[in-house]
């Protein structure tokens, strides 16, 4: 299994409206995806901003590819990301997953 983590922040005052729009975008994209095993994002405010985490399991990195494409460490954005994103990754972290 692998799993794939996505980092970026918003301003706190757009955190609960980004929150809404990633659960409707990137998490249901994930779960869509055949060989994904599971999607979760983590959230926390810091000061005047909110840091979001997209945390997904796969199968492969083939299933992975189905979902994000031939570049698998690309990190995926959807057409209001833009609206709220004061950070972003333009890369993904890719890490196995031990029992």
């Amino acid at each position: 299994m692998i799993a794939r983590i996505w980092r970026g922040a918003t301003r706190a005052s757009d955190a609960e409206v980004y929150e809404a729009y990633v659960q409707e975008t990137g998490i249901a994209h994930y779960k869509q995806t055949p060989g994904n095993l599971g999607a979760w994002l983590l959230t926390r405010i810091v000061g005047d901003r909110c840091e979001f985490i997209a945390l997904s399991h796969w199968e492969s990195r083939e299933a992975i590819a189905a979902f994000a494409g031939a570049d698998i460490n690309k990190a995926v954005y959807y057409p209001e990301d833009d609206r709220y994103l004061i950070e972003r990754a333009d890369e993904v972290e890719h890490y196995e997953i031990k029992d």
